[in-house]
């Protein structure tokens, strides 16, 4: 027999891009049997736009209006409400392959199997998202099963095994899909990885977007005291390492330019190689305009993080009779 599947997001201001989600949901070689969009309180008219599409019936369409919910309140609500045993996560502002929820749910078949992760891929339309694509976004083939934690733009889980992690952390805005998923993990064990189970995401369109995105991750990481070796490096890389290497070109040896351009090598190394595979399409001005942005995008994306993760830091220490013990436990 087969198993129910439920589709849910959660929304806010995306009137633009949510006829897109939907279309695409529409068109899966496996229909959902149920789609459920909490929307958090939007003002650009989203919520009427997901109600008329409710009502013309083409797609089984529950709406729920949680004004004020962060991300992980919408996602639990519409779990809760959703009626799937399997359900099946993805965002607005993004593109589902016509084969994702197909291969996304496949793996279940497997009784064992609690949780797949689904892929994503950068789906850019300017040149300058060519190139946040490819610094930000990793392909499909570079993931690693037994490391790769999925984003909630496509993951699918067992409605038993959210339960018993006790849901998205509803304390936390950014950040709430790692937190969920390393919960998962401790639990289950190593995830399903179902490479076809694609979403295609715009990414940011400008500088300014992008810092606030990397800004608010980094806060979430350190609200939820994640990644804390990671941040160490970054910290030590660009107030220790950096300036010394600095210090010695300028005042001992232009030899350790060298040193300096071999770093910032192997730093831009991944984002250039899948940038060579990005390109085709562009002209040579093109080309050498987003060449030039991959190390800009780097190094905007670690200044927001280094900015952001203090400002998680100090809330952790101000709130942390909020978090829950299981998440407290996190390193």
């Amino acid at each position: 027999m087969s198993l129910s599947v439920s589709v849910i997001a959660t929304v806010l201001n995306e009137s633009e891009s949510i006829i897109r989600l939907l279309e695409s949901l529409k068109a899966q070689s496996r229909p959902p049997d149920q789609v459920v969009i909490v929307d958090g309180g939007s003002t650009d008219g989203t919520l009427a736009v997901l109600e008329a599409y409710a009502k013309r019936g083409t797609l089984s369409l529950r709406v729920l209006s949680r004004p004020g919910s962060n991300i992980s309140q919408g996602r639990n609500a519409a779990i809760d409400a959703a009626q799937g045993e399997i359900i099946a996560v993805t965002d607005a502002g993004v593109r589902l392959d016509p084969d994702w929820l197909q291969e996304l749910v496949a793996p279940f078949a497997d009784a064992y199997i609690q949780v797949v992760s689904g892929t994503f891929m950068a789906d850019p339309q300017t040149p300058f998202e060519v190139a946040m694509g490819a610094t930000v976004l990793p392909a499909p083939s570079e993931l690693r099963p037994d490391r790769f934690l999925p984003s909630s733009r496509s993951v699918a889980f067992r409605k038993e095994a959210w339960r018993t992690v006790e849901g998205y952390p509803d304390w936390l805005d950014y950040g709430e899909d790692l937190i969920f998923d390393l919960n998962l993990q401790e639990r289950y064990g190593r995830f399903a990885l179902a490479r076809k189970a694609t979403v295609y995401f715009r990414p940011r369109s400008t500088m300014r977007a992008f810092f606030c995105q990397y800004y608010r991750y980094a806060r979430g990481d350190g609200k939820a005291d994640l990644w804390r070796k990671r941040h160490a490096i970054r910290y030590a890389t660009y107030l220790g390492a950096l300036p010394a290497l600095v210090f010695l070109v300028v005042w001992h040896s232009p030899w350790w330019l060298l040193a300096l351009a071999c770093g910032g090598a192997v730093y831009t190394a991944t984002p250039y190689r899948r940038l060579s595979r990005m390109i085709g399409s562009l002209s040579w001005v093109q080309r050498l305009y987003v060449a030039a942005l991959v190390p800009c995008i780097r190094a905007v994306g670690d200044v927001a993080k280094m900015i952001g993760y203090p400002v998680g830091w100090v809330w952790r220490l101000r709130h942390r009779s909020e978090i829950s013990p299981a998440c407290q436990e996190i390193e």
